[in-house]
């Protein structure tokens, strides 16, 4: 049985998808973006993902002493 296909890293296929253009038109020459909410989804989804691969919780606890206290 031969090997399946490698799958191809979904986070690179969807950062592709979002940087190139919704539409596009090579005689007429017109080009069409995404829509800017499906661009700031996108941004919020990638930054998302960043943030969940840093260790730690994103919560730093400290003591707070007050100055002149022993």
């Amino acid at each position: 049985m031969p090997d399946p296909a490698p799958t191809p890293n979904l986070e690179q296929v969807l950062r592709d998808a979002a940087s190139q253009p919704a539409k596009a038109s090579v005689d007429g020459q017109s080009v069409e973006q995404h829509p800017l909410k499906d661009q700031i989804e996108a941004d919020r989804y990638f930054a998302s993902k960043n943030a969940g691969k840093k260790p730690g919780l994103g919560i730093k606890f400290a003591k707070i002493v007050p100055p002149g206290s022993v």
